[in-house]
This record gives C-alpha cells, sequence and structure tokens, in this order.
C-alpha cells in the first residue's frame, strides 16, 4: 500500500513539473528558424513621383493592375483581407500597386470597393508609363508573364535592400523524401487563398518581420542564411 501510494506522488510529481521544465527549456533555447530566401537580388527602384514612394527601407508587396484594374478585383481583395490587413501594423510594411495613367478612375474606384472603412494608408497606388511597369517587372525573378494589359494577379515580396523575397525550394516534406525536383514560389497568385493565406500571410511575410525584428534586437545569425549560394545554384 506504502508503495503504490509512493508511486502515485511520484506520476502526480512528474505530470506536474515536465510542463514546467519544458517552458523554461523553450524560454532558455534559441528561436531559430530559416530566413526567407533571397530570390533575386537589386530590384530596380521606383521612379520619382510626387507621393515619394520608395521600395527602399520599406517591406513591399508589390502588385500590377495594369489596364484593366476591375479583371484583377478578386486577386486585389484576397490580398487587402489575407495579407495587407495582417501586416499593416508593421513598421514599413506597404503594398504597392503599379498602374498606367489611363487606369487611374478604374483603379480608384476599385480600391474604394474594397476598402471596407479599413485604413489603407499603406496601400499605394502608383501611376507610371508601361516602360517602367515593365522594367520593374523584369527585373523581379517570377513564374508569369504581364498580359497585354500589363496586368497580372500574382505580387512579389520585395525587401528593405531591393532584394526580392520568396522560397527557393517550396517542396513539401514528402516531396523532399520522394526526391521531387525542386521547384520554387517566387510570385504568389491572389486568387489561390491556400497559397495567400497559408504559405505568404502565415509563414513568409511573418518569418521576414521576424528576420527583422532580430536584426534591431542583434539576434539575427547571418550564418543561417542560404541566400549566396543558393542564388548561384538556381539561377
Amino acid at each position: 500500500m506504502q508503495v503504490s501510494k509512493q508511486s502515485r506522488y511520484l506520476i502526480l510529481s512528474i505530470l506536474f513539473f515536465l510542463p514546467v521544465a519544458f517552458i523554461i527549456v523553450m524560454l532558455l533555447s534559441k528561436d531559430n528558424y530559416n530566413p526567407l530566401d533571397i530570390v533575386k537580388e537589386n530590384i530596380t527602384e521606383l521612379a520619382n513621383n510626387k507621393n515619394n514612394i520608395q521600395l527602399k527601407d520599406h517591406l513591399t508587396v508589390l502588385s500590377f493592375w495594369g489596364k484593366k484594374p476591375n479583371d484583377h478585383a478578386t486577386a486585389a481583395l484576397n490580398l487587402k483581407e489575407l495579407v495587407y490587413d495582417i501586416n499593416k501594423g508593421f513598421k514599413s510594411f506597404q503594398v504597392v500597386v503599379l498602374l498606367p495613367p489611363e487606369a487611374k478612375l478604374e483603379a480608384e474606384a476599385l480600391l474604394k470597393e474594397i476598402k471596407s472603412y479599413e485604413d489603407l494608408r499603406f496601400w499605394h497606388l502608383l501611376y507610371t508609363d508601361e516602360r517602367e511597369i515593365r522594367s520593374i517587372f523584369n527585373a523581379l525573378r517570377s513564374e508569369v508573364q504581364l498580359t497585354s494589359n500589363l496586368g497580372t494577379n500574382s505580387v512579389y515580396i520585395v525587401d528593405r535592400d531591393l532584394n526580392q523575397r520568396g522560397r527557393i525550394d517550396d517542396r513539401t516534406e514528402k516531396e523532399k523524401e520522394t526526391k521531387v525536383p525542386i521547384y520554387g514560389l517566387f510570385d504568389y497568385d491572389c486568387t489561390q487563398v491556400s497559397e495567400l493565406k497559408n504559405k505568404m500571410a502565415a509563414e513568409d511575410m511573418r518569418v521576414l518581420f521576424k528576420e527583422y525584428r532580430d536584426k534591431r534586437k542583434g539576434d539575427f545569425d547571418e550564418s543561417n542564411k542560404r541566400r549566396e549560394k543558393d542564388l548561384i545554384n538556381n539561377e
């Protein structure tokens, strides 16, 4: 009987202290993670504009609505609800949409439609000529092309140092185990809710913001970056 009582106390002690020990280990351990890959460097900076909108020193989601913004209405709404609304409070975050001047009325009507009383201070419509739109787009690493109207449903992440971010290896763990050839994720299709929500918003943007927070605190380990080697091997 005495042995049984002692065993019961031992089990209860283990059940009590095990979660506590786990929490302590988690608090003391360093938060390791893989930074979001740099998939292309030296993205073209925006030309001078009256609102002084720039990519440098901002974390930008870059979008192209082209001459027919309404063709991208679903993509725009998904981007606003699944990415912008979540990240608009972070320092230096912005969405920049490039369009030709003739799309202004339609673009502003679309933006008003998706606004829904939300704060869109960090969502910029930038009107420029076709030459600059193509120049900036062609500087990006992309698996899609602009339409004849200069638009696409895909968006691109550009960091504060004019580097495009994404995934050099977007395979699942199962695909890696079965030796599926490497494929990347360089642009995010805003009509694909799962890609936008589960990959871009829930993972990639979150990891990138954490990287910048760690850099500010001096906790970011540059040796963890896979950038240069992966760039060379995947160009």
